[in-house]
């Protein structure tokens, strides 16, 4: 495993981030906020959580929408029954809807002050180490909000904020608010980038990159579109996952194209689709730590086999030649 400064902080990270998504508890019955059909109930995700550290992976991505709070639960109770507090770096999330009331969702004072209390009860830690605002929240100040968020990193309930998937101007207001007004600045940005999609690099990437900020991907296989021939298999998720099938359904012929030409560099190679894949990622100027989730051994061997798999300028130029401008996809 590889280390990392998670931008211009002095926090190490594995350069292979366990997204947490996936474990918790499945959905059955009445739906709600953050509960899916693919989710894997404790027990069932208790060995990839287990994985992930043996193969030296020390940083967690979940989120407080994820199973409606379940998912940070299972991940609190592994951790502190598995590692030290101080080995690992927990990551969570809030702007989803958590209660079905006025004030059960965003970004307002109220709202951030009761949720990291949740989280943290949820995860049995005193702190989280990354606090992230998972959407913008348009009905919320951004001064209210970094505001609440610098006031959580003094109380010591937080080390470090970041962001994730919004427009790049949103993001720069935001750096520019806090630089103004002495509060804790943002130092990551959690966004949608991977080999089909990446209109990320047009302005938020060199934004990061100019501020020293973090980029840790989220959705790095295109939600399992990179790790497979077109359309080849089906499964619980590609088949219930509303959202994930609204996010490319527009450039499909164009896509095929891109997961072709994978296909034949991996195939050249020898080795998964999926290497190749987070190989590009991974090299990408700016790029800390994609996001990877796992439902099976071999996602995460292959997340940390990418590592060493080291693409050559042709390669680099093939896989990105088939790509066109994508509609903007997951700032909501």
């Amino acid at each position: 495993m590889e280390y990392v400064n998670l931008g211009h902080t002095g926090l190490k990270v594995s350069r292979i981030c366990l997204g947490c998504m996936t474990y918790g508890s499945p959905a059955t019955g009445k739906p709600l906020p953050g509960r899916h059909a693919w989710t894997l109930n404790e027990a069932d995700s208790q060995p990839f959580l287990r994985q992930a550290l043996d193969l030296g992976v020390n940083f967690f991505d979940t989120a407080n929408v994820y199973s409606s709070g379940e998912s940070e639960a299972v991940l609190g109770r592994f951790l502190k029954a598995n590692a030290r507090r101080e080995a690992v770096v927990i990551a969570t999330k809030i702007q989803g809807l958590m209660r079905d009331e006025p004030n059960g969702k965003g970004l307002s004072r109220k709202e951030i002050l009761f949720e990291i209390d949740q989280s943290l009860r949820r995860l049995g830690t005193d702190y989280v180490d990354l606090y992230q605002i998972h959407r913008w929240d348009y009905e919320t100040p951004i001064e209210e909000t970094l505001e609440a968020l610098h006031d959580l990193v003094k109380a010591g309930k937080v080390r470090y904020i970041g962001a994730s998937s919004m427009y790049a101007w949103q993001f720069a207001q935001a750096l520019y608010l806090a630089d103004l007004r002495g509060w804790t600045r943002f130092v990551s940005m959690q966004n949608h980038y991977n080999l089909l999609y990446r209109e990320e690099e047009r302005e938020m990437i060199g934004l990061c990159r100019a501020e020293g900020i973090a980029v840790i991907p989220w959705s790095p296989l295109a939600r399992g579109r990179l790790t497979r021939p077109w359309n080849s298999e089906t499964s619980v998720r590609s088949t219930s996952d509303v959202f994930g099938k609204s996010m490319y359904s527009k450039t499909e012929e164009a896509d095929e194209r891109v997961v072709d030409r994978l296909g034949e560099i991996a195939e050249k190679r020898g080795i998964p689709r999926a290497q190749v894949a987070l190989a590009w990622l991974l090299s990408k100027p700016g790029v800390t730590a994609p996001i990877v989730g796992a439902t099976k051994a071999n996602h995460l061997e292959d997340a940390v086999a990418a590592l060493s798999v080291h693409l050559v300028p042709e390669e680099m130029t093939a896989l990105e030649e088939p790509y066109v401008p994508h509609p903007v996809l997951g700032f909501s």
